[in-house]
C-alpha cells in the first residue's frame, strides 16, 4: 500500500516538525532526497534555474562527501541543503546512539541545521534528540517518483491533485527517480495555477 501524505497522527507524536507551511497563501515547498548525484542533480538543478524556484536537498552524508563539488554548486544556486543522515538509516531499526552519531556524522557534508528522517521513519526518542539540534522536515505530499513500478504520469497527475497551499514536498535526486521527467512539466502548470515556491524556514 502507498501512501501519498504522512497521517495526521505522525503530526501529534512530532510536535514542531514542518510537514506542511501554515498558509493560505499559494505557496508549495519543493524538496529532493538521497542526492547528490553526477546525472540527476545538474540535470534538476537546470530544471529548477529554468523556472527562477529555489528547492531544499536533503543530502546523503555518503553521497555528499563523495561529491562535495555538486553540494557546492547546489548552495551556490541558491538551494537550501539539508541532512538526510550518513548511512540513509531507517530509525525503527536503529538504536538511538547509532541513529543520532550518523546523522551527527553527516553534518560534516551536509547540514547542521535541518534534517529529514530515511524514509520518514524515526522513533520518538531519535526525534526528540534531534529536535533539539535540527529542524525535522517531513512532507505533505509524496508521489513515488522513486518506484520503478509507478509511471511518471501517475506521479505527475498526483502531484497536480495532491498539492494544496503550504505543501512540502518530497521528490528524489537520484538516477532511478522520474522526477527528472515530469519536474519541468509540473513546475509549469503549478505556476499557471498562480503557485509560488520557497525552502522550509
Amino acid at each position: 500500500m502507498r501512501f501519498f501524505s504522512i497521517s495526521s497522527f505522525a503530526r501529534l507524536i512530532y510536535p514542531g516538525a514542518l510537514f506542511r507551511i501554515k498558509t493560505k497563501e499559494k505557496i508549495l515547498c519543493l524538496t529532493f532526497d538521497d542526492g547528490p548525484d553526477p546525472d540527476s542533480t545538474p540535470e534538476l538543478l537546470e530544471i529548477l534555474e529554468k523556472h527562477n524556484i529555489k528547492a531544499a536537498f536533503f543530502c546523503d552524508g555518503r553521497a555528499a562527501e563523495l561529491y562535495p563539488v555538486l553540494v557546492q554548486k547546489i548552495r551556490g544556486e541558491g538551494h537550501l541543503v539539508g541532512n538526510h543522515g550518513y548511512n540513509h538509516l531507517n530509525g525503527w531499526g536503529t538504536s538511538l546512539k547509532d541513529y543520532c552519531n550518523d546523522v551527527d556524522h553527516a553534518t560534516r557534508f551536509t547540514s547542521g541545521t535541518f534534517f529529514r528522517p530515511p524514509y520518514g521513519l524515526i522513533r520518538i526518542n531519535q526525534y526528540w534528540r534531534l529536535k533539539n539540534k535540527f529542524k525535522i522536515v517531513f512532507w505533505d505530499v509524496m508521489p513515488y517518483d522513486f518506484d520503478r513500478d509507478f509511471e511518471p504520469e501517475r506521479s505527475l497527475k498526483i502531484l497536480n491533485k495532491r498539492i494544496r497551499p503550504g505543501s512540502v514536498i518530497v521528490l528524489h535526486d537520484r538516477q532511478d527517480s522520474a522526477s527528472r521527467i515530469f519536474l519541468n512539466e509540473f513546475l509549469e502548470v503549478s505556476v499557471k495555477k498562480g503557485y509560488s515556491f520557497t525552502c522550509p524556514g
